[in-house]
């Protein structure tokens, strides 16, 4: 036996090894397992931005990306199974970089807002989406969280690939009773230790957070090796740069900067922020200001445009495949909302907040900013794991990036935030096999996106339609 074949036989044992025995709960969704496995006939989008390549022949071998090459004139592997994928494109997996593992409870009766862990649901219908790896981005149950990706590592349960946050880094004046609310520096920075001690690898600030505390967070999370970001309000962008953050999420519609009213580590009263963003003008000095001092600091920016867009009037999704994953009474509680926020017509805010956002985002990435996509499954409820992220894209397309920016910013660059560009975010040979087989195009047609079929996740192939299906009626309440 020659030493080149000794040493790809023991590569080949030393990933099955590696790879986790999947239970037969998870074996009902899997389409394709085989050793080596040939698309054929494919357009590949790989992630980079660089443009698509028709008819191509990607070979997938032990849960890896072997080679990529023109399909005309190429030979399959002898033994391999081979699909012809002529008509289909492929993109590498969606990294969610806003991808919560709970949902909001219909609020029956007024009561307050609750927000129930969907590790039923969410997994399944994440990796059905497309979305291979996640950052949960704060948690409202981090030990569900953190034993879930266990049981997805292990085989046990369908999903993507975790990086769970720690639990809210929240202030004093939390508007639910999921989060702790920090008392001071000292509390922060041991908040920080404990949940780093229990294997989360990234932190989000939230609203009341003050900047002592914020700051105390990110120096305890950065001694770690960790990374911090936040979704505030009692602490400006810029603020938060020049302590350290490392992202900040939702972009400018969120920021209290801009508001006079503005008390250092207070939230200023919402309604009057708004009004002063509205008036805002994304071209002008001191947001352009802003901007270049986001990009100085290597502060990353997360897009979640679905959860935004639920609020604008008469936009709200009614695509069934959102409806029938909610049980009852979500579906009624969201329906009604959105038919509330369409009835403020153009007296509403976001009519004018939500395309100042797009602009934002458009303005960051064009002065040298990393733009994260992800979903935010929160709102009124009409954004759904997996089909929110596709929406993202749609909607990072309708804000002014082409189809294969806005794929890059949802793959790519996740990835690379993450620290895992080396095994995951472009459809490159060496690189772990997670990949979207699409029907259709989306570089010429970005709804496209949505005709998810099968998904590849470290080289197993899992069917997109089952895992929907499995899914019905569920979200809401698991």
């Amino acid at each position: 036996m020659s030493l080149r074949l000794s040493l790809l036989m023991l590569c080949a044992i030393s990933v099955l090894a590696q790879s986790p025995q999947l239970t037969n709960e998870v074996k009902e969704f899997v389409k394709y397992d085989q050793p080596t496995i040939v698309l054929n006939h494919v357009r590949v989008i790989d992630g980079t931005g660089a443009a698509a390549k028709e008819d191509q022949i990607l070979i997938i071998s032990n849960g890896k990306i072997q080679s990529i090459a023109a399909a005309a004139g190429a030979q399959a592997p002898q033994g391999a199974t081979v699909l012809d994928l002529t008509a289909y494109t492929v993109i590498p997996g969606l990294v969610g970089m806003h991808d919560h593992m709970y949902y909001p409870a219909p609020k029956l009766n007024g009561r307050e807002a609750l927000y129930p862990e969907h590790a039923s649901s969410f997994p399944r219908l994440y990796l059905a989406g497309g979305v291979t790896t996640i950052r949960t981005t704060g948690s409202v149950e981090p030990y569900s969280d953190l034993e879930t990706k266990k049981a997805i590592d292990a085989g046990k349960v369908p999903g993507p690939k975790m990086h769970v946050t720690g639990p809210y880094l929240e202030g004093i004046g939390s508007f639910t009773p999921q989060m702790h609310q920090i008392k001071d520096p000292e509390d922060a920075r041991k908040t920080v230790e404990y949940w780093a001690d229990q294997s989360v690898d990234n932190y989000k600030a939230y609203m009341h957070i003050t900047r002592d505390e914020l700051g105390a967070a990110i120096q305890a999370a950065h001694k770690r090796g960790l990374k911090v970001t936040g979704h505030l309000c009692s602490v400006t962008f810029r603020d938060a740069a020049a302590l350290g953050i490392d992202d900040l999420e939702h972009g400018i519609v969120v920021d209290t900067g801009f508001d006079p009213a503005k008390k250092p580590d207070q939230c200023p009263p919402v309604p009057g922020s708004r009004a002063v963003l509205e008036k805002l003008d994304i071209e002008s000095a001191p947001v352009q200001e802003m901007i270049r001092d986001l990009v100085a600091h290597h502060v990353a920016m997360t897009s979640t445009l679905p959860v935004f867009e639920t609020f604008v009037p008469n936009r709200a999704p009614k695509d069934a495949r959102i409806l029938d994953a909610m049980m009852p009474e979500a579906k009624s509680d969201y329906l009604a909302a959105a038919a509330r926020a369409s009835e403020a017509g153009d007296r509403s805010p976001w009519n004018v907040l939500f395309k100042k956002e797009m602009q934002f985002e458009r303005h960051f990435v064009k002065a040298g900013g990393h733009l994260l996509a992800g979903l935010d499954p929160t709102g009124i409820g009409g954004v759904i794991a997996g089909f929110g992220d596709q929406r993202e894209i749609e909607l990072l397309v309708e804000a002014g990036f082409t189809p294969l920016e806005a794929i890059k910013i949802a793959t790519y660059n996740g990835a690379q935030y993450l620290g895992e560009l080396d095994h995951i975010g472009s459809l490159t040979p060496g690189k772990q096999a997670d990949i979207v087989v699409i029907k259709g195009n989306p570089a010429a047609q970005i709804r496209d996106i949505e005709n998810v079929e099968i998904v590849f996740k470290d080289g197993i192939g899992y069917d997109s339609a089952k895992l929907i299906a499995a899914t019905k009626g569920m979200v809401g309440i698991r």
